[in-house]
């Protein structure tokens, strides 16, 4: 879909998705992580960030609210359903990372906070 055709609604809402996606890997190269994917997956739900830092990779959901406390409670339990399927997809067309600690995250942003990064976010049943 052309962005410029989406509903000025939707189109704030992707750009401010992107930006805290660039903040948030911002975040995390400077935690020591290199990134391996960004958005992967499409229609159905996508994985924000996978990252990998030694023997860990993470799956990193990235989530920007008005408010720290609605950014925390922005993973649902669909959305966990979502990215483990995209996870399963990830590791389907990479096989050598299972080899690797796997492990979901998330970073939640929101204005005048420091970026927060939850480790293991959800339990990955893979």
């Amino acid at each position: 879909m052309n962005p410029s055709s989406r509903r000025p609604k939707a189109r704030t809402a992707a750009t401010t998705g992107r930006k805290a996606e660039w903040l948030a890997l911002i975040y995390l190269s400077m935690k020591g992580y290199r990134l391996l994917a960004r958005r992967f997956g499409g229609k159905g739900g996508e994985i924000d960030l996978i990252v990998k830092r030694g023997r860990t990779i993470a799956f990193v959901e990235v989530k920007a609210r008005g408010a720290l406390e609605d950014a925390l409670s922005a993973i649902t339990p669909q959305k966990h359903r979502l990215v483990e399927a995209r996870i399963r997809q990830w590791l389907a067309q990479n096989p050598w990372a299972m080899e690797h600690h796997l492990r979901a995250d998330a970073v939640f942003l929101a204005p005048r906070h420091w970026p927060r990064h939850v480790l293991g976010v959800f339990e990955l049943v893979l």
